[in-house]
């Protein structure tokens, strides 16, 4: 991916926000985690570009202090499932999977559950 392909993070959270609020869950108090996952999608896309310019491999030979030369996974590839499993967990917490946007509007539809100093004043006829 060149310079002009690549994603800023500002693109991240525009779209972000585009996907939440066509699913109607866009809350401003939801901006930090809005701009970690941007963030997060950001590094996900360098890293990414790293490892296939690595050669792409998911294990690679690594040789220690002592010259034995063993197979490790790439780093590269630990980074990227460290950083899917952000991505999905943050997408979660924003609405943006099933599971998670059934979870927003379950607890959404919940009536509300009137305070007790409501109910009082209700029954005292205010």
């Amino acid at each position: 991916m060149s310079k002009k392909q690549q994603k800023s993070e500002q693109h991240y959270r525009n779209d972000i926000v585009k996907k939440m609020r066509a699913l109607s869950v866009y809350h401003v108090e939801f901006s930090h985690t809005i701009d970690t996952l941007a963030r997060t999608l950001y590094d996900y896309d360098r890293t990414l570009k790293s490892f296939e310019d690595s050669g792409g491999n998911v294990v690679i030979k690594h040789t220690n202090k002592a010259g034995a030369t063993n197979a490790t996974k790439n780093p590269y590839y630990l980074a990227l499932e460290g950083m899917r499993e952000d991505i999905l967990a943050y997408s979660r917490e924003l609405g943006l999977t099933p599971s998670g946007l059934k979870k927003i509007n379950e607890s959404s539809m919940r009536p509300a559950r009137p305070s007790a100093l409501a109910e009082a004043l209700k029954a005292f006829g205010g």
